[in-house]
């Protein structure tokens, strides 16, 4: 039976912060057939492909208010020697658009990144100011296959999101 090491990231993203190496300083942490419980505010889908680079399976449950609780269980696989890890985030190309979504009620902002995130070339990436989290956003970015990356402000005021094409 696989013993979970619980990380919450919420405070970190709620208070803008990038909550990747406390997952990544966990994981390395992690004794042989130790898991990793991650909660956090929103579906991690980028995170999945690296922790399966790692040598670990997800499976999610919603909780209340949009949260996510994740577990990620080692497969006993070695990880990929092409691991991405931080450094595939690192490189994503500084945003060919920029949206400011601030001042438009839903579902305008979701109509407006989707739209722009249609015209991008493989690979480019948006970047798009919102007043909220676009929960409703990810589920429909990942059934298009992009990526994403998001978090508030240190004021808490603005959401950013970069979006990246698939290649």
């Amino acid at each position: 039976m696989t013993e979970y090491i619980d990380v919450d990231v919420r405070p970190i993203l709620r208070a803008g912060g990038e909550p990747f190496s406390v997952i990544m300083a966990a994981l390395a942490r992690l004794e042989a057939g130790q898991g990793l419980r991650l909660y956090v505010p929103f579906k991690p889908v980028p995170l999945f492909a690296v922790m399966a680079d790692r040598g670990f399976a997800h499976s999610e449950q919603a909780l209340d208010a949009g949260e996510w609780e994740v577990l990620f269980t080692p497969t006993g696989a070695k990880p990929t020697a092409s691991a991405p890890g931080k450094a595939a985030f690192d490189a994503w190309p500084e945003p060919s658009v920029r949206l400011d979504n601030r001042d438009l009620d839903p579902p305008e902002p979701m109509v407006r990144i989707l739209g722009a995130a249609e015209k991008l070339a493989p690979g480019a990436t948006l970047s798009a100011l919102l007043r909220r989290e676009p929960v409703f956003l990810f589920p429909q970015l990942e059934k298009r296959g992009y990526r994403w990356l998001g978090g508030f402000s240190p004021d808490g005021a603005t959401y950013e999101l970069t979006v990246r094409a698939p290649s």
